[in-house]
């Protein structure tokens, strides 16, 4: 199901089953302390489309405070390896960002950005 996707060095990857009580969810992990990363498939498993926020704009709002204009994407997920290779991708950007180029935010929408760009492809592009 990876095959083609970059590897995190030094991480093992998990595969756990997602018991779910509604509804199929997109759920995943990077343990950069124990050096793994998690990621759950829904079981039983069934097509889902999940929402994915892949870019967010500052919008100035009164007294100061700044809030955010979200833009969504609502991807469906067909199959297991749909889910694996999404969130495959979106924490090894993260394990990129802190392993790699040192940095500590979260960058959610980055990583989401960048699953979506090569979960489907047969290769993952270089990250940027």
């Amino acid at each position: 199901m990876l095959s083609g996707l970059p590897k995190a060095k030094g991480y093992r990857i998990r595969i756990k089953p997602l018991r779910y009580r509604q509804s199929p969810h997109l759920q995943a992990e990077c343990d950069w302390g124990e050096k793994v990363i998690t990621i759950q498939v829904p079981i039983p498993f069934r097509t889902f489309t999940e929402p994915v926020a892949y870019k967010a704009k500052r919008i100035k709002a009164s007294r100061g405070k700044l809030t955010f204009k979200w833009f969504v994407r609502n991807v469906e997920f067909r199959t297991p390896r749909d889910v694996v290779r999404f969130l495959y991708l979106h924490e090894w950007y993260h394990y990129y960002l802190h392993d790699v180029l040192g940095k500590t935010g979260q960058a959610e929408t980055a990583c989401d950005r960048f699953a979506l760009a090569g979960f489907r492809k047969r290769t993952a592009p270089a990250p940027r």
